[in-house]
């Protein structure tokens, strides 16, 4: 066994503690944002221990994915201040968006912005009939 392979270990265990120091006492829920940057970290080193460092070109993202994901789960887990989505958001977008940059998926975001405009307009119209609803009532 070489420490230089099972080191991401420790930081995934770190990850865990936290999460576990949440599962604990809900009532701590800021413990969630520490364990999941601490996690997502752990895998992103973990993989690149041993596939390789240069991998640390493609990967980086995560270092901006990790505390997007963290706001969304406090979210999720937390009280549901929608305040937390924002940074969250902004986060989690701006690391797919450098992720998918780096890895050549990058030729698809004019998809995605189809597929973002679709939703957007499925959802107004839903929101429509709902409110159409409402006032015949």
């Amino acid at each position: 066994i070489n420490f230089r392979e099972i080191w991401p270990f420790f930081v995934i265990l770190g990850g865990l503690g936290f999460w576990m120091g949440y599962f604990g006492n809900k009532e701590n829920y800021g413990l969630i944002m520490p364990g999941t940057i601490l996690t997502v970290y752990g895998i992103m080193f973990l993989y690149c221990a041993y596939d390789g460092w240069y991998m640390m070109q493609f990967v980086w993202p995560f270092f901006l994915i990790g505390p997007g994901l963290g706001f969304f789960l406090m979210y999720l887990f937390g009280k549901h201040d929608r305040d937390l989505l924002i940074p969250g958001s902004i986060l989690t977008l701006l690391g797919l968006f450098f992720f998918m940059g780096r890895t050549g998926y990058f030729r698809f975001w004019p998809a995605l912005l189809v597929i973002l405009g679709g939703v957007l307009l499925i959802r107004h119209y839903i929101q429509k009939k709902k409110e159409s609803d409402d006032s015949q009532l």
